[in-house]
């Protein structure tokens, strides 16, 4: 069995989303909420059948992700790779406190994948080292034909412009991932197709 199918996962509602805080490299914890959504999920995350799933080692992924792996049964990985974007001197910071502190940074930020926050990694550097987790378990010889990836909203869009060979100039035109929503993605004839982003169960 090959991989032929990935699920790119977002971790629930942590403190600093609730708090309107960008969090990057920092390692934030799930709210109550956050919580909740991730067990709501599981019935719809449970019905692709992953024979693994990797998440980031911040606890806001690696939390969400054991929510399904304990519930389900299947293998837990931790990868460091699938950590969200580095954002620099920006984390920590609300949006207008980086608007007040880096005037129209934030809007060239979002409009270029090549941009990096100061201190921090651009999309295009996050999408490189994601995608190295999807080229090590291609070549892998496990029986893995479905993988999920627990991780952060920031490394999705980026992965999943990558593996679509996207130009980089449209990365931004991919809309952002809800707490909780996942993108699918399949292979055929080796290459990568997008079946849903940002999908999720309503409420």
């Amino acid at each position: 069995m090959s991989l032929d199918r990935l699920v790119l996962w977002r971790h629930g509602e942590t403190d600093y989303n609730a708090a309107g805080r960008m969090q990057g490299h920092l390692d934030s914890a799930l709210t109550e909420v956050g919580w909740n959504q991730a067990r709501f999920a599981v019935p719809a995350l449970a019905r692709f059948e992953p024979d693994l799933v990797i998440a980031s080692d911040l606890r806001r992924a690696t939390d969400t992700a054991t929510v399904l792996t304990e519930a389900i049964g299947v293998p837990l990985r931790i990868d460091k790779r699938l950590r969200e974007t580095h954002l620099g001197e920006w984390q920590g910071k609300t949006g207008a406190e980086v608007d007040a502190d880096y005037p129209g940074e934030r809007d060239r930020w979002r409009t270029d994948a090549t941009w990096a926050p100061p201190g921090g990694e651009s999309r295009v550097e996050v999408a490189e080292r994601a995608a190295g987790v999807v080229d090590d378990q291609t070549a892998s010889n496990e029986p893995t034909e479905t993988v999920l990836l627990a991780a952060h909203g920031g490394l999705i869009t980026a992965l999943t412009a990558q593996l679509l060979a996207l130009p980089v100039a449209a990365w931004p035109q991919l809309g952002g991932i809800r707490n909780c929503h996942w993108v699918e993605l399949t292979r055929r004839d080796g290459a990568w197709r997008l079946n849903a982003y940002n999908a999720g169960m309503p409420g």
